[in-house]
């Protein structure tokens, strides 16, 4: 999943995208809310951010830490829901084995892409501040410290439907939007050429 300027921007997202690896900001049925509350939404993401502290602080390569991330994002996130929204509109006119072969190669994809930038957090950590009702999900702000670095806020959007996270906003910028703009790239890069693309992050 900004240390100055451009540069830190991204090593921001990087950072935490991964985790949530990314969707929409979708509205959900108002009724969805009884499924989960504000608190369980703010316990969820206290679970994430214990996860990545203890993945940022391990010591460990970097091979493994990228393991260890895809497995907080495959725990926590809803995985299928943001693999599709950030391949957006292309997706409309896939087939289905198309779409089960791209969300596997974007939950891998995304591990490498933002867990191997879980180096230039070390000695670093996220903490839980707040949580708040939005409409139909739920938000919960938290706040990331970098060595020698200013504070900055990361929101979790958590969908009250089922429970996980569906997108995050680092500094107002949501994931999911910003990958969306990748993928979309990444395909036009391609002609269009969905299984090339999934067979090139696929191949890392």
């Amino acid at each position: 999943m900004r240390m100055m300027g451009n540069q830190t921007a991204m090593t921001r997202r990087a950072v935490l995208g991964g985790l949530a690896g990314l969707s929409v900001l979708a509205l959900l049925p108002g009724r969805a809310l009884a499924a989960i509350s504000a608190e369980k939404a703010e316990s969820l993401i206290g679970k994430v951010v214990n996860d990545i502290n203890g993945i940022i602080n391990s010591g460990a390569s970097e091979a493994t830490m990228i393991k260890n991330f895809e497995k907080v994002f495959v725990r926590y996130a809803d995985v299928d829901f943001i693999a599709l929204s950030a391949l957006g509109p292309d997706g409309r006119s896939a087939s289905a084995s198309q779409k089960s072969a791209f969300i596997k190669a974007f939950r891998g994809y995304i591990a490498r892409r933002y867990g191997s930038r879980f180096r230039e957090f070390q000695g670093g950590s996220i903490n839980v501040v707040s949580s708040k009702a939005v409409k139909s999900r739920f938000e919960v702000l938290t706040k990331t410290q970098l060595k020698g670095k200013s504070p900055f806020d990361v929101v979790f959007v958590v969908s009250a439907k089922n429970g996980k996270f569906i997108d995050m906003q680092v500094e107002g910028i949501s994931i999911v939007k910003s990958e969306r703009k990748e993928i979309g790239a990444m395909l036009d890069r391609r002609k269009g050429d969905l299984n090339k693309l999934i067979a090139d992050l696929k191949a890392g």
